[in-house]
C-alpha cells in the first residue's frame, strides 16, 4: 500500500506557473504506475497526465499537452506535475493516484491523495 501526499497547490494568474508535488510512502513507489487527476466545481474528476513505473512513458490530455509536463523521482518518492501557461479552466482540486500495474493510464489507479486546490484567476 501507498500514501500520497500532494502539495503545491495555490492561486495564480492566467499565463502563469505552478509545479504540484506529489510525495508516496512505501517501499514500492518506483514500481507503481502514477497519475495526475483534477475535478473542478459540478464536474467529474478527469485524468490530466500520467506516467509509468521508470519514466520512460507519459501520457497526456488534449487539454494540456504542450502545457503540462509530468515526471518523477523514484529516489525521492515523489512525482510532479509542471505547469505552465495556466488557464482559468484549469481551475480544480488535483489528486495524485497510484496504479500498482506499473502503467500511468488506465484504470488501474487504486490509491489517492487527499488533493491540493489550483485556482487560476482571469
Amino acid at each position: 500500500q501507498v500514501q500520497l501526499v500532494e502539495s503545491g497547490g495555490g492561486l495564480v494568474q492566467a499565463g502563469g506557473s505552478l509545479r504540484l508535488s506529489c510525495a508516496a510512502s512505501g517501499r514500492s513507489f518506483s514500481t507503481y504506475g502514477m497519475g495526475w487527476f483534477r475535478q473542478a466545481p459540478g464536474k467529474e474528476r478527469e485524468f490530466v497526465a500520467g506516467i509509468n513505473w521508470s519514466g520512460g512513458s507519459t501520457y497526456y490530455a488534449d487539454s494540456v499537452k504542450g502545457r503540462f509536463t509530468i515526471s518523477r523521482d523514484n529516489a525521492k518518492n515523489t512525482v510532479y506535475l509542471q505547469m505552465n501557461s495556466l488557464k482559468p479552466e484549469d481551475t480544480a482540486v488535483y489528486y495524485c493516484a497510484a496504479s500498482p500495474s506499473g502503467y500511468g493510464v488506465g484504470k488501474g489507479f487504486m490509491y489517492w491523495g487527499q488533493g491540493t486546490q489550483v485556482t487560476v484567476s482571469s
